[in-house]
């Protein structure tokens, strides 16, 4: 019985942290509209800043170093030469469904890549670019 419990509260938990890309969007939205009122993601600004390149690595230059210039591509991380699943939702049904997961990743190749954590307006604006790219 207790394990059986055990299951069905693992399962429960598990469902309870799945999103999507919609809600995920929605809540980086929110936090960016907290700090500027009417903020609105733009898939433009998304897009934009997934090609910019920074000058933090020399290795990880911008986003596409490692997830290509087309994110419904599979990438290859640069120094680690890991395979990487397409960063595109309709690539992969798995992006963006875990804001947990979602946070950690914007925090590490954020800090990596741009040198600083991304904003939530950033957040927003690239997962808005992810989720219109087939």
């Amino acid at each position: 019985m207790k394990i059986a419990i055990s299951l069905l509260t693992a399962l429960f938990a598990a469902t309870v942290q799945a999103a999507t890309p919609a809600d995920l969007l929605a809540t980086y939205r929110n936090e960016a509209a907290q700090q500027a009122a009417g903020f609105q993601p733009s898939a433009q600004r998304g897009a934009e800043f997934f090609a910019r390149r920074f000058t933090v690595a020399a290795k990880m230059p911008a986003c596409s170093s490692c997830h290509t210039d087309n994110p419904a591509q599979p990438g290859r991380h640069v120094v680690t030469d890991k395979v990487i699943k397409p960063l595109a939702p309709a690539a992969n049904t798995e992006r963006f469904t875990d804001l947990a997961k979602a946070d950690k990743w914007f925090r590490r190749n954020c800090t990596e890549v741009v040198g600083r954590e991304c904003s939530a307006a950033e957040k927003a604006d690239f997962v808005a670019y992810l989720t219109g790219v087939r």
